[in-house]
C-alpha cells in the first residue's frame, strides 16, 4: 500500500444528468465543490480501479516537499529606515495608485507570525495542513507574506500590495520547512474554496529527498531514482489537472492567478553551464514561474542560483521583509522574488475593478505578463534566464 493524492472533479459528477439530478436546481457551486483533493492508501488494484472513475482527474503518489531555501545567511534589517525597499521600487509599486484593496491573497508556506506589526489590520485566515499548528516558527512564510501585503515597519515599506485586507495563510510546510505534496494540493483547494484571487507558493518538490528516503529503506539507488521520477511526473500531471480545473472556475467566480518560485538549484557562480530549469509547482501549466534578480553595477542581473526558463522575474536578492518575532530581515532567493510577483498580480486585479473591466484571472494574468519589462536589466542578460522581464505595477 502507498499513499496517494487523488484529484476529483465533483462538478462534472453533479452534471451527469442534463435534465435532472443535483445540478437541475441551479448552476453548480464551483466555489465549494468543483474539485476535491483526497488522500488515500491504495494498492495497485485500487489505483487501476480509481483511474477508471470518471470523476478522477489525476492520481499521484505523495512526495516530500520543502520550502525553496534562501541562499546565504539572513541579515537583520535596520530598526528604522525611510521609504520603500529596493524591490518595491523595482516593480514600481511605490508609484502605483493601486494597493491591492479588495483582493484576496493566499500564501502557502510555513505559516505566519500574525502578531507582527506588518500584518496589523489584515484579516488573516489561517489553516494548518502540516500538523504542526498555526503560526510560523521557521520564518519563511512570514517573510514572504510581508513582501506580498505587509504594512510599513519602522518607516520602511516592505509590501508590494499593502492595501490587501484579507489574506489566506495555508501552512503547507511544517516548522522544519518540509512537508508532503498532499498538503500543497489540499492547501490549493482550500484557497480556491475561500475565493483566493492570487496564490503565492515559494516552495518545491523534494526529488532528492524522496530518493534518499527510498535508499534509506534499502531500495537500490537506481530503482529509488526511477520511483522518485515516476512520482515527480505524476505530481506534475496532478498540478496540470488541478490548474485546468481552476481555470474552469473562471466563468463562475473570476478564477485565480498562481505564482511559484523557479527554484535556487542553479550554480552559475561555479560554472555558467550549471543551470537547471524550473521545477514543480512552477513548471506546471498555468502557474507563473518566477526567477530572481539582484542589483548590479550595470543594472539588474539574474541571480546565479536562479533556475532557468522562468516566465517572469522579480527582486530576489537582499530582500527586506518581516522577521518572526518582530523587526525586519534580509533574505535571498527565488522565494523572495515570488511574493513580489504575487503582490503585483494583486495590484492588477484591483486595476481591473477600477477600470470596470471584466474580472477574471485570465485578464489579470494577461496584464501581469504583458507589462513585464527588460528596462533596467543589465545588457546581455539571457532571455531564457529572466523570462519576459521584471513585472511592473499598474
Amino acid at each position: 500500500m502507498r499513499t496517494y493524492t487523488v484529484l476529483r472533479d465533483m462538478a462534472s459528477a453533479r452534471t451527469d444528468e442534463p435534465y435532472g439530478g443535483a445540478a437541475a436546481a441551479g448552476a453548480p457551486d464551483l466555489g465549494s465543490v468543483g474539485l476535491r483533493v483526497d488522500v488515500e492508501s491504495l494498492d495497485k488494484a485500487d489505483v487501476r480501479a480509481i483511474g477508471r472513475d470518471p470523476e478522477v482527474r489525476a492520481i499521484a503518489p505523495v512526495m516530500p516537499t520543502r520550502l525553496v531555501h534562501p541562499v546565504g545567511e539572513a541579515e537583520d534589517g535596520p530598526a528604522t529606515a525611510a521609504g520603500p525597499t529596493w524591490g518595491v521600487t523595482a516593480v514600481r509599486a511605490d508609484r502605483s495608485s493601486r494597493t491591492g484593496a479588495g483582493v484576496v491573497v493566499a500564501v502557502l508556506d510555513t505559516g505566519i507570525d500574525a502578531a507582527h506589526p506588518a500584518f496589523a489590520g489584515v484579516q488573516l485566515t489561517q489553516m494548518d495542513f502540516s500538523g504542526s499548528g498555526d503560526g510560523d516558527k521557521q520564518g519563511h512564510g512570514t517573510h514572504c507574506a510581508g513582501t506580498v501585503f505587509g504594512r510599513d515597519v519602522g518607516g520602511t515599506r516592505i509590501g508590494v500590495a499593502p492595501g490587501v485586507g484579507q489574506a489566506l495563510i495555508g501552512k503547507v510546510l511544517g516548522d522544519n520547512g518540509s512537508g508532503d505534496s498532499d498538503m500543497i494540493f489540499r492547501g490549493i483547494q482550500w484557497a480556491l474554496d475561500n475565493h483566493a484571487q492570487v496564490v503565492s507558493m515559494s516552495l518545491g518538490f523534494d526529488f532528492p529527498g524522496m530518493v534518499q528516503d527510498l535508499v534509506g529503506r534499502d531500495w537500490p539507488a537506481d530503482l529509488a531514482t526511477s520511483a522518485a521520477l515516476e512520482a515527480y511526473r505524476a505530481n506534475l500531471r496532478m498540478f496540470d489537472a488541478l490548474m485546468a480545473l481552476a481555470r474552469g472556475r473562471e466563468p463562475f467566480g473570476g478564477g485565480c492567478v498562481f505564482v511559484a518560485a523557479a527554484g535556487n538549484e542553479s550554480r552559475r557562480s561555479v560554472n555558467p553551464d550549471y543551470e537547471i530549469a524550473v521545477s514543480i509547482p512552477a513548471a506546471a501549466d498555468g502557474v507563473v514561474s518566477v526567477g530572481a534578480l539582484g542589483e548590479g553595477a550595470g543594472g539588474l542581473q539574474v541571480a546565479p542560483f536562479s533556475n532557468t526558463f522562468p516566465q517572469v522575474s522579480g527582486p530576489g536578492v537582499k530582500v527586506l521583509s518581516a522577521k518572526v518575532g518582530g523587526g525586519l530581515q534580509s533574505l535571498i532567493g527565488t522565494s523572495m522574488a515570488t511574493p513580489h510577483v504575487a503582490g503585483v498580480a494583486a495590484l492588477w486585479w484591483e486595476e481591473l475593478v477600477a477600470a470596470n473591466l471584466p474580472l477574471s484571472a485570465r485578464a489579470a494574468l494577461a496584464k501581469l505578463l504583458a507589462t513585464a519589462t527588460t528596462t533596467g536589466l543589465a545588457a546581455g542578460v539571457d532571455p531564457a534566464d529572466r523570462g519576459l522581464g521584471i513585472v511592473q505595477a499598474p
